[in-house]
């Protein structure tokens, strides 16, 4: 039987979702809690690898078990078997034709800067700090330019293991809350380092260090020597993503 589930974590005390040399990582955490519910090994498969740091609202995974569990049995065995850290949601039992990231057919992610002149304490570190004022309406033009199908080469790390640099961009924005700004991107898939690349770019523009079209030129050139500085990891969460209707998966409003 395969098993979905909607997780949420809190990045900072790990090396990243994937199972690593480093520990502890979420994928082992997971692991090692849910297989002590099945009563074998089991292997998770997730729908977007997070970084040393990052954290989720809503990620999604699944895993294939022969244990017979109701959804509730699933979800408070694993949760008192986990790391405070880290929670199951919902569990729903899906068709082995689900996969946790090939069926996606969007994901979303928000970065968070705190713009202040002193640092923040609190969720601190759940947030970027900026000191210098940002002007987020023109961070919020320079981005509109990224919506679409285009290459993303110039916002791509070194390490990315991506086959092909070209994916779609269906919404994107940038807001201020106070003295919070809330970078928003939903897109089919993400490079590595592609939001902290686009945010530490937008936050050149929102200095004024940079014109708006900087970022049109940026992403024309292909090249991540000409993009901005990578936006540290603190402020960067996974919110959700977004199955096909014949799934059923639980839809859950985000804030």
């Amino acid at each position: 039987m395969r098993i979905a589930c909607g997780i949420e974590y809190d990045g900072a005390p790990f090396y990243g979702f994937q199972r690593q040399k480093q520990q502890p990582t979420v994928q082992q955490c997971l692991e090692d809690a849910i297989s002590e519910v099945a009563n074998h090994p089991v292997t998770v498969v997730c729908c977007g690898r997070t970084d040393t740091g990052v954290s989720a609202a809503e990620q999604v995974i699944h895993f294939d078990s022969k244990a017979i569990r109701s959804d509730r049995q699933w979800t408070l065995g694993i949760n008192s078997a986990l790391d405070k850290a880290i929670v199951v949601l919902w569990v729903k039992p899906v068709s082995d034709e689900f996969h946790a990231r090939f069926s996606a057919l969007s994901r979303s992610y928000q970065y968070r800067i705190s713009n202040r002149s002193v640092r923040p304490a609190i969720n601190r570190q759940h947030l970027s700090w900026v000191v210098k004022p940002l002007d987020h309406e023109l961070m919020d033009q320079a981005i509109k330019c990224l919506i679409g199908c285009h290459d993303f080469s110039a916002f791509r790390s070194s390490q990315c293991q991506s086959k092909q640099p070209i994916k779609t961009i269906t919404n994107a924005s940038v807001k201020r809350h106070n003295e919070q700004l809330i970078i928003e991107v939903q897109a089919s898939g993400f490079l590595h380092h592609m939001i902290r690349n686009i945010a530490g770019t937008l936050i050149a523009i929102g200095k004024g260090e940079k014109p708006i079209n900087w970022m049109q030129q940026v992403l024309l050139s292909k090249d991540r020597c000409q993009a901005g500085i990578t936006a540290t990891p603190n402020g960067l969460r996974f919110m959700q993503a977004e199955y096909p209707k014949q799934f059923n998966l639980p839809h859950r409003i985000i804030l």
